[in-house]
């Protein structure tokens, strides 16, 4: 029995049952009663009935097999469709345009999580992903203290942090704190999706020595040399002495057209 023997380590699961915090991220949604949600990795459902609660429906994916068995019990009548699946296989087509997404993500894949949402066909229209505290605010970043994961999400969406919900709130804790992030989807994004290959290509380049100036970090990361990549950077306008964490996703676009046009 899930709840008897406790969370699974290896699963990175942490319950969190705080009423006033589980409220908080129900409301961060957003959700109207024509609302359809994901939850991802629902555990023991103490999110889940307060989604219900207030959405039309939700369709939870878990990967342990004896939650997902157990969850759907704990629900009678309730529009809940519990999938027993791994999140990063799950087939975000299944569910219909405009879904919001609510998690309690588990650390070690969160970015992947991330990256699937935001790069899917089918995204939702609003994400509230509660995640360590760190990573929340390197999605939410601003230029300064830029990220490949910042740029990533933010292309796609706007980002902002909402609550922290220290260690202590969570069963058994974990080291870290951490922050709800909520991602709203862009109609379009930043860039076109047929220059993501691209952008992408340079935006790695620009993070591939973060500690070195730009000229010398797409120098390297582009192959050229460091003449090329500060003439390169001028014709950008943008100095070859900051480094890629300085960079607005509006001064990469200007990058990508400049080396483009070269």
């Amino acid at each position: 029995m899930a709840s008897a023997r406790g969370p699974k380590k290896e699963l990175g699961q942490h319950w969190l049952r705080d009423p006033g915090i589980l409220v908080e991220i129900t409301e961060a949604a957003e959700l109207g009663k024509d609302d359809v949600v994901l939850e991802i990795g629902p555990g023991l459902g103490a999110l889940t009935s307060r989604l219900l609660a207030r959405a039309q429906r939700v369709v939870a994916v878990e990967f342990d097999g004896d939650l997902a068995r157990k969850l759907p019990g704990q629900f009678p009548g309730k529009s809940l469709e519990v999938i027993n699946e791994d999140i990063l296989q799950f087939d975000l087509n299944q569910l219909p345009k405009g879904y919001k997404v609510v998690a309690n993500v588990p650390y070690y894949i969160t970015s992947k999580i991330v990256e699937k949402l935001m790069t899917a066909e089918n995204k939702p229209s609003l994400a509230v992903l509660l995640v360590q505290k760190e990573v929340a605010e390197r999605i939410a970043a601003e230029p300064g203290e830029m990220s490949i994961l910042a740029v990533s999400a933010q292309l796609f969406a706007e980002a902002e942090l909402d609550i922290e919900v220290p260690r202590q709130f969570f069963t058994p804790p974990p080291k870290v704190d951490s922050q709800v992030v909520v991602l709203r989807t862009r109609t379009e994004p930043l860039v076109d999706p047929r220059d993501h290959k691209d952008f992408f290509r340079i935006v790695k380049a620009g993070f591939s020595a973060k500690r070195k100036k730009l000229r010398s970090s797409l120098s390297g990361g582009l192959g050229v040399s460091k003449a090329n990549a500060e003439q390169l950077l001028k014709k950008a306008n943008i100095s070859p002495d900051v480094r890629a964490e300085d960079l607005a996703i509006d001064d990469w676009r200007r990058l990508l057209k400049e080396w483009r046009a070269r």
